[in-house]
């Protein structure tokens, strides 16, 4: 990491946010946005969220869903325990880790979340492509364990491989949107899918495009 880049996070406001409310990740404030917006963690649900580490968006889920509710984290890093959610190391491209997932979940999920990201390459069609592999994995997982009528929330950077994975997507969900959360970074090619209105594993296609929103 670069003096400027360690200069630049100390300086930026959502990172001071979470150090002074003691969240663990500046990322915590992009899924309450998330949620605000689009109501993706019901009370009392049960979520999954998929490259959880630090945990900063297990802790948004864990409050939102309630001490009814169940939240189950897995990561390829270690994940600091974090009361009332159930975490393990592991790799959602293994057939372990999703059977491991499935067992800890109980049951079916009403959101999956991905933050997941490719470890940066320098390439941007690389990083691209290595972030739709990512997110074709958390789709996949999705169809598995999501209840009907379920969401889904994904990371992904934007390139030309997005609008062919969109449309995989609106497959298997009513309503898919891309939205930039004011937390994210101005420089950052991110971008987040809301998939809500999961119809199950053996969809239609759906007809309507995916509004792009700022």
């Amino acid at each position: 990491m670069s003096k400027r880049w360690l200069r630049e996070r100390k300086n930026d406001f959502y990172y001071k946010k979470a150090k002074k409310l003691d969240y663990r990740s500046r990322a915590s404030f992009k899924l309450m946005q998330i949620d605000d917006r689009y109501h993706v963690l019901p009370h009392k649900g049960a979520v999954a969220d998929l490259g959880a580490a630090p945990g900063g968006w297990l802790q948004v889920a864990q409050e939102r869903v309630g001490p009814e509710g169940k939240v189950v984290g897995v990561d390829l890093q270690h994940i600091e325990p974090l009361e009332g959610v159930a975490t393990f190391r592991g790799d959602i491209t293994k057939t372990e880790t999703v059977d491991r997932l499935k067992e800890l979940l109980g049951g079916k999920a009403d959101t999956i979340l991905s933050d997941m990201s490719p470890n940066i390459s320098g390439s941007y069609s690389t990083d691209h492509a290595r972030s739709v592999e990512l997110c074709t994995h958390a789709l996949n997982f999705a169809r598995q364990t999501l209840k009907r009528g379920g969401s889904l929330v994904m990371k992904i950077f934007e390139g030309d491989m997005m609008n062919e994975f969109l449309a995989e997507v609106r497959e298997s969900f009513s309503t898919v949107k891309l939205h930039s959360p004011k937390a994210s970074r101005a420089s950052s090619s991110e971008i987040y899918i809301v998939a809500r209105g999961f119809r199950g594993a053996s969809s239609p296609l759906q007809d309507e495009a995916p509004a792009a929103e700022p």
